[in-house]
């Protein structure tokens, strides 16, 4: 059947005879395999990342003295704060697939990179191959810049379900990470080589689940009737930024001169009244991951001293924060557990400051058993109010202040992990380097 024309003035009769034509009996057509697509494509966006992170047991082997857990996040969250803030300004124009797609490259061929001057150096450390390494972190920050603001914008203008997909997606690149990272462990023999061998083998499967989500975002998404339903809407909203995807979806457009006629059909919150509007979740996520990243993973990889685990402890501390923030992420999908008050949603999250005196005092005088509870509850706290946050703002904006509001909230979220990362430095007052 061939697909409707959202022309000039009549784009807003034609969208709606989409949605009510074909759209009632296509609103739910291929929702599940959307949902499945987006909880993959959230787990493409950091899973370059989180393998960074799980394999730090290797880079503290290879770069004993230069705290590579605190650097690599440190160099990584710059590029991926300032490349948002500028495509955040300017999303209302951009073209949101190729913005994506580029992304996914970068993962991709930063994945490749690391792997290649990993065999070219022969598992050396070094300076050079460190700021190598670093540098291979820094596009990873310019791609999750890309990914990140460009899927939550994109997303917003679709179901809250899509959204809590691909931030459950988020948080399970970290469990999958972790998983994968015990198999390496205990598969490999515990030195230089068998780390070598686990790291390799990471980005391996990093490289190849990055092209997969390229492929599945290029010709599988777009094509789904349930996604064509909404990015049509959204276009007869005054979307610029769904046009691509529509054309990769069988759905022509042409530029909308409807405004022309009747200019407050498509007048628009500017993005500072938007911010205004929604300041206390801006905030919120703000707050939420200064707090998770002062303490996850710096303090976790080198502030908890020696326990009976040995060189596991590390590991299972990581891991079981990566789970229960997966856990946490569907909570909220029963609708009685999630927390819908705006003022509850503040105090819970000003109230996670207190994890900040409990895991000093735990690694202090705890055993290993406390501080794996309390990571296992910052995980899950951090997960749940997360997706708390970010299922409840989108809703009564028109799709370009719902996208406007997307990046807006993903440059809040990434501005606290960058405060959080600079933060975790702190943790090393009085401790000596």
């Amino acid at each position: 059947m061939k697909e409707p024309l959202i022309t000039g003035c009549d784009s807003h009769k034609e969208a709606m005879s989409y949605q009510t034509g074909n759209g009632q009996a296509i609103r739910n057509e291929g929702k599940r395999i959307a949902i499945f697509v987006c909880w993959l494509l959230g787990n493409g966006s950091l899973f370059p990342w989180n393998s960074m992170l799980t394999i730090e047991d290797y880079y503290a082997y290879l770069f004993p003295n230069y705290h590579p857990s605190r650097v690599l996040t440190l160099v990584y969250q710059p590029f991926a704060v300032g490349t948002i803030a500028i495509l955040a300004y300017r999303e209302a124009t951009l073209n949101t697939r190729k913005r994506n797609l580029i992304g996914f490259a970068l993962f991709f061929f930063s994945s490749l990179a690391i792997v290649i001057l990993d065999v070219a150096t022969s598992g050396k450390g070094g300076i050079g191959v460190f700021i190598g390494i670093c540098i291979i972190s820094g596009v990873f920050g310019i791609a999750d810049g890309h990914v990140q603001g460009g899927l939550v914008g994109d997303l917003y203008l679709m179901c809250p379900e899509f959204v809590q997909s691909f931030l459950a997606g988020l948080a399970a690149s970290g469990a999958l990470t972790s998983a994968l990272r015990f198999i390496t462990k205990a598969a490999f023999e515990n030195s230089k080589g068998g780390l070598r061998n686990g790291a390799l083998l990471f980005f391996a499967i990093s490289a190849f689940f990055e092209l997969l989500c390229v492929l599945l975002y290029a010709f599988v998404f777009p094509k789904l009737p349930i996604v064509k339903y909404y990015r049509s809407k959204a276009a007869a909203e005054g979307s610029k930024t769904v046009a691509a995807d529509l054309a990769a979806g069988g759905v022509q457009t042409q530029e909308d001169r409807g405004a022309e006629e009747d200019p407050k059909s498509l007048e628009l919150l500017t993005k500072k009244q938007l911010f205004l509007e929604n300041i206390d979740y801006c905030v919120g996520i703000y707050v939420i991951y200064v707090l998770t990243l002062s303490i996850f993973p710096g303090f976790l990889s080198e502030d908890t001293g020696s326990h009976g685990l040995g060189s596991w402890y590390v590991l299972v501390l990581i891991a079981m924060y990566n789970v229960w923030d997966l856990i946490g992420r569907y909570i909220p999908v029963v609708e009685r557990l999630k927390l819908k008050s705006r003022k509850a949603l503040l105090g819970a999250i000003i109230s996670r400051f207190l994890f900040i005196p409990a895991f000093y005092f735990t690694a202090k005088y705890g055993g290993q058993g406390w501080m794996i509870f309390l990571t296992s509850f910052l995980g899950l706290s951090n997960g749940y109010l997360t997706v708390c946050v970010l299922t409840a703002v989108p809703k009564g904006y028109k799709g370009p202040e719902q996208n406007a509001l997307g990046n807006l909230l993903v440059v809040c979220l990434l501005a606290g992990i960058f405060s959080g990362v600079t933060l975790d430095w702190l943790w090393l007052i009085g401790k000596g380097w």
